[in-house]
């Protein structure tokens, strides 16, 4: 079985991005998962559309949470997706 795809997307300068790098390593870890960072900075569609939302946490590419990761919605989700 798969485990689901995490991705946050963040952005340079930003005082919330570390607080969901930590939030969502904290979750992931807790469930034996990996995730991904992927910089809008660098690609002009993603900036264009997340801008305000930074920071964004994707789980199997569906948008769940943004701003400030709520943890325990994360892990509903993980466990969730883990158990499809």
């Amino acid at each position: 079985m798969p485990n689901p795809d995490v991705v946050l997307l963040t952005k340079a300068d930003c005082h919330l991005c570390a607080a969901a790098r930590d939030a969502v390593e904290r979750v992931t870890s807790s469930l034996g998962l990996t995730w991904t960072e992927q910089s809008i900075d660098t690609d002009p569609a993603l900036r264009e559309r997340y801008a305000e939302e930074i920071p964004v946490v994707f789980v199997d590419g569906i948008q769940r949470d943004f701003w400030k990761i709520d943890e325990a919605r994360l892990v509903r989700v993980l466990k969730k997706a883990i158990a499809a």
